[in-house]
């Protein structure tokens, strides 16, 4: 028996059951998740068709596509059926999702509280397995005018280059910054690495008449905002 004739692929289910046509003939809004995901793999398992897998792999992660971009391509292939192709397909599928979401907020951005930085912000960093540190440079509207990663480091921290983040904001004529770094393991307690940090920025910012208007720190739910909480 060939491999064509051993997989579920979409081209031989029943017509009202191709998702990739379902899409074509009445739009993406009206496939499911799981419809979705199977146009990604195009086929399944032996015994098991292409939506069948999606709706088990989307089972497993409780429906949340969040919950799904966060699994590594090892994880994916633990399915049956899922090789490393189809992980990779999923994979990209999700990041590709994940910064349109940030490209959208990006161009509407204008900075109001703490809260809109958390939003911006959460996207990017809030569920990554180490910490990242981040700098939002705004113009004299408080409009977005960049965010830039400053460094990617271990779960127990990072290293910044303060003259880096003072060159971008003199590059961009940014009058104002806004720190921004995750802590993995969902502690919103701010360390005195942290603290010490933002008052070293701060001290260097304003010798170039640049603001920092605040330092958040991001987990996957939640943040807490040097601003809100009187520490700047």
């Amino acid at each position: 028996m060939s491999d064509k004739n051993q997989y579920f692929s979409i081209k031989s289910w029943n017509e009202d059951d191709r998702p990739r046509e379902k899409l074509i003939l009445k739009g993406r809004i009206a496939l499911s998740d799981a419809e979705l995901v199977a146009i990604l793999i195009a086929s399944g398992s032996r015994n098991e068709s292409a939506v069948s897998l999606s709706k088990r792999i989307l089972s497993s992660v409780d429906n949340n596509l969040n919950e799904l971009g966060k699994l590594q391509i090892k994880e994916l292939m633990v399915f049956k059926g899922i090789g490393e192709a189809k992980a990779v397909a999923i994979t990209a599928a999700l990041e590709l999702g994940r910064r349109r979401r940030v490209e959208d907020a990006l161009k509407k951005m204008k900075v109001h509280s703490s809260n809109s930085i958390f939003n911006l912000m959460q996207p990017v960093i809030g569920d990554l397995p180490h910490e990242e540190f981040w700098v939002v440079y705004l113009n004299n509207s408080n409009k977005v005018l960049q965010i830039k990663q400053l460094s990617k480091g271990g779960i127990t921290g990072t290293l910044v280059d303060v003259r880096l983040v003072l060159k971008n904001a003199l590059q961009l004529s940014a009058v104002a910054i806004i720190l921004s770094h995750n802590h993995p393991s969902g502690s919103l307690i701010p360390s005195e690495a942290d603290i010490g940090l933002t008052k070293k920025l701060k001290r260097a910012s304003e010798s170039l008449d640049i603001k920092v208007l605040d330092h958040v720190i991001i987990t996957e739910k939640s943040y807490f905002s040097f601003a809100d909480e009187n520490l700047l």
